[in-house]
């Protein structure tokens, strides 16, 4: 229960016992607060719909609740705004369940009706695993934020680098292949890797994302327009003045067929920032350090290694097929070099404040006691599930 409220979770107990019972009950388990209201089924429904919002934010416990009530009580709150999660396991609860945005059914005492009228099924009737469900949630919505976030800039820095190496009469530096090798398989791997991200008891620390919150936060717009600038920046310093630093013939206005050294830095170079970038792209809010939790994470250490053994071979001995010849030991450790810029650089833009959203925000508790939440569940037995 401490763990919900202290995530930004409003917990209110709706029961048709009597209101002593339950403002008994709700107090030994932390649901009705000094100040809070406890109200009668009866005078919940008296109360016309204006002056029954104004009482909603202090109301903690609706005790001789018909299921009417429970129903009204989920309305009002949808009206208002809220994101609104039911528990039930009673054929009355039914519709309760299904008006909620998420209704959680009890796997062992629910009846089918409230299991049809859930989105999830709660196997082991423990609020502990409503927590963990709830931990989840957050994680599988912040996994496809980091995605986007990553995704979005090999995007910005791909269409940008074409596009202008096209009018400067540079040709396009990116082959096709190589754009495929990006976009289609490391891409992929790479959704695969930050989806993967287990979930941490830091996710409860934040306020719940509203109903209206940007999928892409302002966090990530300053991510993804500042890496992308950064690594546009890069391979125009590579484009342009990379055949003097490196003494390489230039590609310049012939356009040639054949595999250069010169655009092989490039498309390496490339790579090797997306793959560093991909570390940035574990965080999409305020935390500083992207390396936390990362040595328990072997899926996406495995996809980086072998990202990375590929890019090798990819360069090595694609030859004409990856418009790629081999470089030697000063041009490999040259673009490795480069790419590995985008951490320190990601690190600066982090440092740099942004407007925050509300549910960005963390709250002042810590939730350390709740670290048992994260760890692997011994009985094997799924705490929840979608239907």
């Amino acid at each position: 229960m401490t763990a919900c409220q202290r995530a930004g979770i409003v917990v209110r107990m709706v029961t048709g016992d009597n209101i002593k019972t339950a403002k008994k009950i709700a107090e030994d388990c932390g649901i009705l607060k000094p100040g809070g209201l406890a109200m009668e089924g009866p005078d919940f429904a008296k109360l016309p719909d204006k002056e029954l919002d104004k009482q909603l934010p202090a109301l903690q416990v609706l005790a001789r609740a018909t299921p009417m009530d429970k129903y009204r009580l989920v309305d009002r709150l949808k009206q208002l705004g809220e994101v609104v999660a039911v528990t039930g396991d009673g054929t009355n609860d039914a519709a309760a369940l299904k008006k909620a945005d998420v209704g959680l059914a009890m796997g062992i005492m629910g009846t089918e009706v409230a299991k049809e009228a859930s989105d999830i099924i709660i196997l082991d009737d423990n609020f502990v695993s409503i927590v963990r469900s709830v931990m989840w949630g957050r994680n599988v919505y912040d996994n496809i934020r980091k995605f986007l976030q990553f995704q979005l800039t090999v995007n910005v820095v791909a269409l940008i680098t074409a596009f202008i190496g096209a009018i400067t009469q540079y040709g396009t530096p990116l082959k096709a292949v190589q754009l495929l090798w990006v976009n289609l398989i490391m891409d992929t791997f790479a959704a695969l890797a930050l989806g993967t991200e287990r979930p941490t008891s830091d996710l409860l620390n934040k306020k719940p994302y509203g109903r209206k919150s940007s999928l892409i936060s302002k966090i990530m717009w300053r991510n993804i327009i500042g890496m992308g600038l950064f690594q546009v920046a890069i391979l125009f310093m590579i484009i342009y003045a990379g055949p003097q630093i490196w003494d390489l013939p230039e590609n310049g206005h012939d356009h040639p067929t054949k595999p250069t050294v010169h655009y092989t830095m490039v498309f390496n170079t490339f790579v090797w920032l997306q793959l560093f970038n991909e570390i940035n792209a574990r965080k999409v809010n305020t935390d500083l350090n992207v390396f936390s939790g990362i040595h328990r994470n072997f899926v996406f250490l495995g996809i980086l290694i072998g990202t990375a053994v590929a890019q090798v071979l990819i360069v090595e001995f694609g030859g004409y097929f990856t418009s790629t010849t081999s470089l030697t030991a000063v041009q490999w450790i040259s673009c490795v070099g480069l790419g590995a810029l985008a951490l320190p650089f990601g690190f600066i833009l982090r440092l740099i404040p942004v407007p925050l959203e509300p549910h960005e925000k963390p709250t002042e508790e810590s939730l350390e006691e709740l670290e048992f939440l994260t760890k692997r569940d011994k009985t094997k037995r799924k705490p929840y599930q979608r239907v």
